[in-house]
């Protein structure tokens, strides 16, 4: 064949593809049109992909690219800036909401809007966590169990055992060499969030822990195939080695009232243990393990991973670096010779400190967006979120908006001297179902900051190398470098 007719055929065959791309699109819109009877609503305009398939293949070839923003970007370039756009994500119809006010209505609106998370995600966090809880059920338990963790003066009960732990690990990390250190910094923040929910559990069992809890999150934004060898599948995986391993503790606890072992002290597994409805019904097993599962996955990884990419910008702008180190040296200085550490008092003085720990949140937003249904029909920007749809509240577009942040990519703690409005920083989600961690979080990364920047410094070895964004935006390496002490120390 001439090379001509060869070029006319790969044209003719490129065609037919595109030819075919839209028919199929055109099919999956028919299909739930037709099966929703949306024609009589004004839905919001958008692209809902190929069928089945929807727009998955889309998002995940945008988050592992150098421009994860593309994804959400396209919709802008082709319909505007609605703030709302109609796909099709992991299996089901839904909106993507990009703007504060409508997520502030969707996070906010219990009455209208349900937790909607796709059932893989369910599936490996577990059915009985407070992700897919009723919203009732959802007030009783958070109610008892965001007691510990919720509020700076019940966490001053953890600021010592905080405190001592990261001035250890800053020690041992300075006397390994080459490390990971963002996996060392989760090995941290677990190490503290296992205290705080299970007294003290062997190192055995809380690096095993650890383990499944990494394999576990690189399934929670994959597409749901359970096939040897890809994400799903090694999530679930793990998930189950996780109940396994939570189901030993609570036999164990179990085991204690009988009055087989010697008593514990009271923590977070023994109140769950504990717990009662109106009627005298107590948790089921699985129920308690599912809370824990997620508790303790929520618990260590967002603040471990704030706490490294507040070091990385720190090192990047040493003027906020040295703005940073004066205003802690001035806390010490200020300190009577009898106090040994830190006190509560200190963390609410630490103005600037905050203020990093806020851009950093806003730069990374570790949790890319959140998951809702629509409980009836839903007006949101003159446009209808049909019932049974998914709503699915997409932080990174608000928290990297220019017209909310000038700048936006740019890394600016001073940003932070004016308040913003409420919807248009949702590091922690929010409504009835903000994260109930938030203060523990920011507290934790407070304190290591206190410590590293004054005595240490940090030597990266890739600060230029490749990033991922999924399940949550991380260095490929996991900031490979070293721990130095400071020559000034």
């Amino acid at each position: 064949m001439e090379m001509g007719s060869m070029w006319v055929a790969l044209v003719a065959i490129v065609g037919a593809l595109w030819v075919l791309r839209s028919i199929l699109k055109n099919v999956n819109w028919w299909l739930y049109e037709s099966k929703l009877g949306v024609k009589q609503y004004s839905l919001p305009p958008g692209d809902m992909g190929w069928p089945f398939i929807g727009n998955m293949w889309s998002f995940l070839r945008a988050f592992k690219s150098k421009d994860p923003d593309s994804f959400v970007s396209s919709f802008v370039s082709r319909y505007g800036r609605t703030g709302i756009y109609k796909v099709l994500m992991f299996g089901n119809p839904s909106v993507i909401v990009t703007t504060p006010e409508a997520c502030k209505k969707v996070l906010t609106d219990d009455d209208k809007f349900i937790p909607g998370w796709p059932s893989s995600a369910i599936e490996l966090i577990g059915k009985n966590s407070f992700i897919s809880m009723d919203h009732e059920e959802h007030k009783r338990l958070r109610r008892l169990t965001s007691s510990s963790i919720n509020g700076m003066e019940a966490l001053s009960l953890y600021l010592t055992y905080i405190e001592e732990n990261v001035k250890s690990s800053l020690e041992k990390w300075t006397n390994m060499g080459q490390i990971e250190f963002l996996t060392e910094i989760r090995k941290l923040t677990f190490k503290i969030i296992m205290h705080i929910f299970l007294s003290s559990e062997s190192e055995p069992i809380m690096e095993a822990l650890e383990r499944e809890y990494t394999t576990l999150n690189y399934g929670i934004r994959a597409m749901r195939i359970n096939i040897p060898g890809f994400a799903y599948h090694k999530a679930y995986k793990a998930r189950k080695n996780l109940v396994a391993i939570f189901q030993s503790i609570v036999d164990e606890r179990r085991n204690i009232r009988k009055g087989y072992l010697p008593q514990k002290a009271k923590d977070m597994m023994d109140a769950l243990i504990d717990v009662e409805d109106d009627d005298g019904r107590k948790l089921r097993d699985e129920d308690i393990i599912d809370i824990m599962l997620m508790y303790l996955n929520a618990g260590h990884e967002s603040s471990g991973h704030i706490t490294m990419w507040a070091i990385f910008f720190l090192n990047k702008h040493p003027e906020y670096l040295q703005k940073a180190k004066a205003e802690q040296e001035e806390i010490i200085r200020k300190r009577p010779p009898t106090q040994k550490g830190l006190i509560l008092k200190e963390i609410r003085e630490m103005d600037f400190l905050y203020k990093v720990i806020d851009e950093t949140m806003r730069v990374i937003t570790f949790s890319l967006a959140v998951f809702r249904e629509a409980k009836s029909d839903v007006n949101i920007n003159g446009y209808t979120i049909p019932k049974g749809w998914k709503a699915l509240v997409w932080f990174r577009s608000i928290h990297l908006d220019p017209e909310i942040y000038p700048n936006p990519k740019e890394f600016n703690p001073y940003r932070w001297n004016k308040e913003h409005k409420v919807g248009e920083f949702l590091p922690f989600g929010g409504g009835s179902r903000l994260c109930p961690g938030n203060d523990l979080a920011k507290m934790e990364i407070a304190v290591f900051l206190h410590y590293f920047i004054q005595n240490y410094k940090f030597e990266q070895l890739n600060p230029h190398g490749a990033v991922r964004y999924l399940p949550h935006t991380r260095p490929m390496d996991n900031c490979l470098g070293r721990v130095k002490r400071c020559s000034s120390a």
